[in-house]
């Protein structure tokens, strides 16, 4: 199985007006990110500068998002309807179409990376390595979560900073303006800003409490958000030592949170 090609920002859960959760599996095809910049503070406020004579709408950031899921689905292998992990993604979500409003489209890539996200404009997808892992009601959860992120404007803030850092650096400071198409190097640098941001913990902390929500509202098993961070703790354990840390960097307190899950759980199942 492939690695996805061209970002990986999964923290269970995250962005952009999209939002990504990973640990990825060795071996395969994983989310493919290209070469991009990395996002930290310097870049940006060096993108900030660039672009401050630009207003960023809400509709504008949506219509970038929807040109970014468009190339993230062009750059990854897409399951068709008739494979397995589509079929199972299908049953899954399929009384989830909308929630809270938001439209909701689903797609599985084929990748090995334990990893999903959501954005803004209610594209939410999944990678394999992660229904590989998962149960149905922890998959559902780590949805719940993404959708959460959306839900509370961290995607689309994230985005909005990703887009000042990266692919509008260039365009925004010519003036180009936010309408005119991003080119391939741009979606691939906003891919790795994407990539690379992160959430707070109040923020994870929401996200996680919107996941729960979301399995306890729709009848299923409450215990799946604790369980799937049990898993993703497992994997930070096989990654090993400072590689293992890294790939959970934007998952803070995961022990903390997965302890915090199974006692909102425990006190439901009373």
């Amino acid at each position: 199985m492939k690695k996805i090609n061209t970002l990986s920002l999964l923290l269970i859960g995250s962005f952009l007006t999209c939002s990504v959760s990973s640990y990825a599996q060795p071996g395969g095809i994983k989310i493919g990110k290209g070469k991009g910049v990395k996002v930290n503070a310097k870049t940006v406020e060096a993108g900030t500068k660039a672009v401050k004579a630009v207003t960023l709408t809400d509709a504008d950031v949506i219509a970038k998002t929807i040109e970014y899921v468009d190339w993230m689905d062009k750059h990854n292998p897409v399951a068709k309807d008739k494979d397995k992990y589509a079929k199972r993604l299908k049953k899954l979500v399929e009384k989830h179409t909308n929630e809270d409003g938001l439209d909701l489209n689903y797609k599985v890539y084929l990748v090995v990376d334990v990893n999903a996200f959501a954005c803004a404009d209610g594209s939410v997808r999944v990678c394999a390595g992660l229904m590989d892992k998962m149960t149905d009601d922890e998959i559902r959860g780590v949805i719940g979560h993404e959708i959460g992120h959306v839900k509370n404007h961290d995607s689309k803030d994230a985005f909005k900073t990703a887009l000042l850092a990266s692919a509008f650096r260039d365009a925004a400071a010519s003036q180009s303006g936010v309408a005119a198409a991003l080119s391939e190097t741009q979606l691939g640098d906003l891919a790795e800003a994407v990539a690379n941001a992160q959430f707070s913990q109040k923020q994870e902390s929401k996200a996680d409490d919107y996941g729960f929500d979301f399995l306890k509202r729709n009848g299923y098993d409450v215990n799946a958000m604790g369980s799937a961070f049990r898993k993703l703790l497992e994997l930070q354990g096989e990654g090993g030592g400072k590689k293992g840390k890294q790939a959970f960097s934007s998952h803070p307190d995961t022990e903390k949170r997965a302890e915090r899950m199974e006692k909102k759980a425990e006190k439901e199942n009373k």
